[in-house]
């Protein structure tokens, strides 16, 4: 009966979007494709795509700027047509964007569009001077490497760069409600309390942290930070109740409550999502009701989140960062946590010294080698907890990857899915992402019942990450789940996220991919008892020194690299990080002159 009803209802559901799946599938989109378009128009799909099929670039996820422009040209635009060079701007900015810049030099930008939309120069010249006479894009001057340059953004992050910075100089410059305390009796004290003897730079990060509106704490791996916010919170909590501890992922946020023993939330938790706007109920109308908030992973944070974030502290509240600038940076545009530092506005502290519990750990030993642009010690024995395996041949790697993941570790006492995360560096390839996680399911999760969906295979009890932020189910980027049950009748996908079941409908799937294996970017602010990553001459583009940096310091208890010398060597060497154009440090720099200019009307 069940069934009879659900057969009937799609019917219903279906008949539109037939006219939608024919008129579209005459332009060559495939019918998943063309169901999303329908869940995003309705029943003026066909109408919509007709007046402008660039706008499908822009709002359905996975058709890109050259599908849109395939239906264009059989809908008979011009290659030349103005709707065609303005879609194509606003694309490769965006496409800008999630390559991590949040404005570009407008030089670059006009050889990058020239590629995509292959008309003159002198067309897409005139057409973002439209756009930027229409303020849809911003242009503006940015000193970068000692010389003045013109830049461009797309007007959202002009403005959200700018905001931050007048957030920013708001905190800052109001008072505190916090009683003024000694703080060098105070970190003696925390000293006795804590049974802890701190360095003088640990000292000194407690006290500016104590003392300033606004502090920022960076560090790598063993440098004491976790010891110096368990001191800060020991001083504060005699002073006030009202403190809220936060950090960008599920993950990181359930570290920080280990490590401080108090409630920790994720940023978009704090800020309590609100479905409708897609947006936050904590903002300047209604901020959070703290005295101090501490922020722990800060470098992971996104243009995006810290402009929503600051925007919700109110004046009186203390904000302390902490982090790892050598760190690869946020997943988002930005690099926010590098260009407050930079900026020179914001005091901080930057911790070098490894501690004694940490001398003893291989990990954190060769994370600062490498990070010094050093070879790390690859001489270690069985008790060791990082590990260099050397092979040349592509399959011998994929092959010890999985004896390692399903015999070798589990004996050491690593669960296969709970304990061990096997992280590269890029999608394709023997020992991409791609294939690693296909080997991985098959060989850990087999299943005679598969789900394929959006080009993927799913089983029940698979491991899966959330790849894009959904406000509405309340799950992130980067959460990892588990499947709890594919319902081939309901068409709906159980999975749980640690505590958390959420569902989701098999059109919805394109949210979710194999995590059997991950990118070492999105794997950034977690960690798990072991890691395996492979390491690659074939990898050489995404070979550098702060993706591999990342990629170690996510192992608690045993870090294993496998592949050739030559590859670490390339990615050690590589001090070229992939450089991401932001103007927030300039912005940060010149509050003072700019603050009262800006108000963009939309936002």
């Amino acid at each position: 009966k069940k069934r009879i009803e659900m057969i009937c209802k799609n019917w219903q559901d279906q008949k539109i979007i037939r006219q939608v799946i024919i008129f579209l599938r005459t332009h060559a989109i495939s019918p998943t494709y063309a169901q999303k378009i329908y869940k995003m128009y309705g029943n003026s799909s066909i109408q919509k795509v007709k007046e402008n099929p660039y706008i499908l670039a822009k709002e359905i996820t996975g058709i890109g700027f050259k599908i849109a422009d395939n239906i264009a040209e059989k809908l008979g635009f011009e290659k030349t047509s103005k709707l065609r060079i303005e879609s194509g701007i606003e694309y490769v900015l965006f496409e800008l964007t999630n390559a991590g810049h949040t404005c570009y030099p407008v030089d670059d930008f006009l050889k990058a569009a020239q590629k995509i939309l292959e008309v003159e120069d002198i067309l897409i010249k005139e057409e973002l001077d439209s756009l930027i006479l229409k303020s849809q894009v911003i242009k503006d001057t940015l000193e970068k490497d000692g010389e003045k340059k013109d830049f461009i953004w797309l007007k959202s992050f002009y403005y959200f760069e700018q905001n931050i910075a007048k957030e920013l100089n708001r905190i800052k410059t109001s008072n505190s409600n916090l009683r003024v305390i000694n703080t060098v009796k105070a970190v003696l004290w925390a000293e006795k309390k804590l049974n802890v003897e701190l360095a003088i730079n640990q000292k000194i990060a407690i006290k500016e942290s104590i003392e300033q509106k606004l502090h920022i704490i960076t560090g790598g791996p063993g440098t004491g930070k976790s010891t110096i916010t368990t001191a800060i919170l020991k001083i504060l909590d005699e002073v006030t109740t009202k403190i809220y501890l936060c950090a960008p992922t599920g993950r990181a946020a359930k570290r920080l409550s280990e490590i401080t023993k108090k409630k920790a939330y994720t940023i978009h938790s704090l800020l309590e999502c609100d479905f409708s706007s897609k947006g936050f109920k904590r903002d300047e109308n209604s901020p959070l009701k703290c005295d101090l908030v501490i922020v722990d992973e800060a470098s992971m944070i996104d243009t995006l989140l810290l402009y929503h974030f600051l925007k919700a502290i109110p004046s009186n509240a203390k904000v302390i960062f902490i982090g790892d600038i050598d760190q690869l940076p946020s997943v988002g545009a930005g690099n926010t946590l590098k260009d407050m530092i930079a900026s020179d506005k914001i005091s901080f502290t930057k911790l070098t010294e490894i501690y004694r519990q940490a001398k003893d750990s291989k990990i954190i030993l060769n994370a600062h080698l490498i990070n010094q642009a050093k070879l790390p010690d690859l001489h270690t024995d069985k008790t060791s907890d990082f590990r260099f395996i050397y092979l040349e041949d592509l399959d011998d790697i994929e092959k010890k990857i999985l004896y390692l993941v399903e015999k070798e570790l589990p004996k050491k006492n690593f669960d296969p899915l709970d304990d061990i995360q096997v992280i590269a560096p890029m999608k394709r390839g023997k020992v991409g992402i791609e294939n690693l996680n296909l080997v991985l399911q098959n060989t850990l999760n087999p299943s005679s019942k598969p789900l394929y969906r959006s080009g993927r295979r799913f089983h029940e009890k698979d491991k899966v990450m959330q790849i894009k932020n959904n406000y509405q189910k309340n799950v992130f980027n980067g959460d990892i789940g588990r499947i709890l049950k594919i319902d081939n009748i309901d068409q709906r996908v159980d999975i749980a996220f640690d505590e958390t079941v959420v569902s989701y409908d098999f059109s919805e799937l394109d949210e979710i991919n194999l995590a059997y294996c991950v990118s070492v970017h999105k794997y950034q602010g977690s960690e798990c008892p072991c890691i395996i990553m492979p390491i690659h001459t074939t990898h050489f583009k995404l070979l550098q020194k702060n993706l591999l940096y990342t990629a170690i310091t996510r192992g608690k208890k045993l870090v294993i690299l496998i592949g050739t010398t030559k590859a670490l060597s390339i990615a050690v060497q590589n001090k070229e990080v992939l450089r991401r154009y932001t103007g927030l440090e300039n912005a940060i720099r010149n509050i003072g002159s700019k603050a009262q200019e800006i108000f963009l009307p939309g936002f």
